[in-house]
């Protein structure tokens, strides 16, 4: 049997619904290939969006249209701000979502959505036909013809789960695991990789005694990830609370006592795992010194009696996973439902890729997320949005699509991935960015729906709501700025809060540049104050507490520009080139960069190296 569609899309995580409802909303016929309905926009492992740099990406997948956002705010179980206590640049959103309704929810967008269906078979083999893209083949002989693939296989690829000394093939959660397609990509020319990633127990809740242990309450109020959800929606939620325990010497001695019953020290498990979510025996290891560590209980869904352990993965075998769930305070009568297991799996070098996440020595064929060698849901869903959006472009004749590291932490994902590779499961955090600052959370949509909506993944009410909001945010900057006070209304304001007197007048703006000084503080001498939506508001704030600062950063955007816009041809053969080291020549070769910025950025390649480049080129 033979069918046909434009774009195939192989796998419906993450990655692969925000591939597929990007390409369908541009237009293209697309089909979202899944092994099982069940597993669809599954969360194998914790049962949250977002997190420090996490919940940056959700903000600007929504931002360009994407749909995570959207659908984790109609599940969530409890909001919370990371790093509240530091700089605006690193606040990170955090949500606790309801498994299972975020799967059921995401089902229906997919079922709904235009140009795209919706298929459970498993694709075997990738078909390539003068070095482009033809067709897909699934396990049951079917054949579709099509002009580009995108894989978002996760962590399904011949994959198999550890527990001690017990190992099988499988997939996460129980699902089967993918065989053949790591054979056919090999045979396609296409350099795959082995990482490993892990998860922890869940534990059943009436068995946890939760006397004694940290809570952690939701926050108030909630901001929204989605444009497209209303302030007032989370105004009538009961948020769950989470908790918090911590490990402790009788731990510690139980998983050192049988750490070489563990499949990563026994030598059974050959991948490389996540450096910035180890297992609970592998910080031991590492962080030999502390004498406890943090795990957080939280709640897998509303309907459910399951409980996460975040903090505690583990590949030791189940009579040890007892052992040391019993250890902890308020655990010592636990249940546990599902144990912890480690997952191995097989994954593509994504220097391969250029940004566009298109393959360079295949045409047509794409990788997303942990395809593509990252960890977690976020950074998946970015690179699905960005794959599938490429795709489409691409068989319409359009510009692809690509975003800089200076207007995003996507971007700064995918060159990262693109230009440097990793050698671990790799993880955004705020860190990553060197404009951070620019790149906050309560702004994403402010440096990318414009740019979303050209390209045609935002609609028409997505992108006039953004446009009010920007209109709210212009007239109340510049009426902080022009509205003046008398020292007779300041200082006495000054004075309830503990702060100096001044001598002069100020402007509001003036005002809420000091650090003790908040936007909520200066109603009580603002009078004329116009109700604002709260993520107005919070945009007003720190555009003006951090305009000093955003002023110098945007100055380094526009310094490094410089060598963004210098392009460089994919047919340039850099061996060739005399005065560059051999290192670099090879690493230049492997990655060819699209600009003089990304070559700069290569592992191995210096400023001189840049130097001689450009002479060679001529560009001054």
């Amino acid at each position: 049997m033979s069918e046909k569609t434009q774009i195939a899309v192989i796998g419906a995580g993450h990655a692969g619904i925000e591939a597929a409802l990007a390409a369908s909303r541009l237009g293209a016929d697309t089909v979202l290939f899944t092994m099982s309905f069940e597993s669809i926009a599954n969360m194998p492992c914790n049962p949250s969006i977002g997190g420090t740099g996490k919940g940056h990406l959700v903000y600007e997948i929504d931002a360009l249209g994407g749909e995570m956002g959207r659908v984790a705010d109609l599940v969530t179980l409890q909001s919370r701000t990371l790093n509240l206590g530091k700089g605006a640049a690193v606040h990170s959103k955090r949500i606790q979502a309801d498994r299972k309704k975020y799967q059921a929810l995401m089902k229906q967008v997919l079922e709904k959505a235009p140009n795209l269906r919706l298929i459970q078979a498993e694709i075997v083999d990738i078909g390539v036909k003068d070095g482009k893209v033809c067709s897909v083949t699934t396990s049951l002989g079917e054949v579709w013809e099509c002009e580009a693939a995108i894989i978002c296989s996760g962590t399904y690829l011949e994959s198999r789960i550890f527990v001690g000394n017990v190992n099988y093939e499988s997939g996460p959660d129980g699902f089967l695991s993918s065989r053949g397609l790591s054979a056919s990509l090999r045979d396609i020319g296409i350099e795959l990789a082995r990482f490993k990633t892990g998860t922890p127990c869940r534990v059943f809740c009436g068995s946890i005694d939760f006397t004694d242990l940290e809570i952690q309450n939701g926050e108030i109020p909630v901001v929204p990830y989605s444009s497209r959800t209303s302030e007032d929606f989370f105004d009538e939620l009961d948020q769950i609370p989470c908790h918090v325990v911590y490990t402790n010497a009788d731990t510690h001695k139980i998983i050192r006592d049988n750490i070489t019953r563990s499949a990563m020290y026994s030598g059974q498990i050959h991948g490389t795992g996540p450096r910035y979510c180890p297992s609970i025996e592998d910080k031991l290891v590492r962080f030999a010194d502390k004498e406890r560590h943090q795990l957080f209980i939280e709640p897998v869904g509303a309907d459910t009696e399951e409980m996460y352990i975040q903090g505690f993965s583990t590949s030791l075998p189940v009579d040890v996973q007892r052992q040391m769930l019993a250890s902890l305070k308020g655990f010592e009568n636990a249940r546990i439902m599902r144990y912890a297991y480690a997952i191995e799996y097989d994954c593509a070098v994504p220097t391969q890729m250029l940004a566009t996440l298109e393959f360079k020595n295949i045409g047509g064929l794409y990788g997303a997320g942990q395809f593509n060698g990252t960890s977690g849901y976020e950074e998946a869903a970015a690179q699905g949005l960005i794959a599938g959006a490429n795709a489409a472009l691409k068989l319409s004749g359009k510009d692809p699509f690509i975003l800089s590291r200076s207007e995003s932490y996507i971007g700064t994902l995918i060159d990262d991935l693109v230009t440097k590779g990793t050698n671990e499961p790799y993880r955004m955090m705020t860190s990553r960015s060197e404009y951070r600052l620019l790149l906050r959370q309560d702004n994403a949509d402010a440096r990318l729906t414009e740019k979303g909506y050209k390209a045609g993944l935002v609609s028409d009410e997505q992108y006039q709501a953004f446009l009010e909001k920007q209109r709210l945010i212009a007239d109340e900057i510049e009426r902080l700025e022009s509205t003046n006070l008398s020292p007779h209304i300041i200082n006495p304001f000054l004075e309830k809060y503990g702060l100096p007197e001044v001598n002069t007048g100020f402007t509001l703006a003036n005002l809420l540049k000091r650090p003790q000084i908040s936007y909520e503080m200066l109603k009580e001498i603002d009078p004329d104050r116009p109700e604002l939506p709260y993520r107005v508001s919070l945009t007003v704030e720190v555009s003006v507490k951090y305009e000093g600062y955003i002023k110098k950063q945007i100055a380094e955007v526009k310094r490094q520009e410089k060598l963004e816009v210098k392009q460089l041809s994919t047919d340039i053969d850099y061996l060739s080139i005399k005065g560059l080291r051999i290192e670099a020549a090879q690493k230049l070769d492997k990655i060819k960069p699209l600009t003089v910025g990304q070559a700069a950025r290569i592992s191995g390649v210096n400023p001189a190296d840049i130097s001689v480049l450009l002479i060679y080129l001529g560009i001054k």
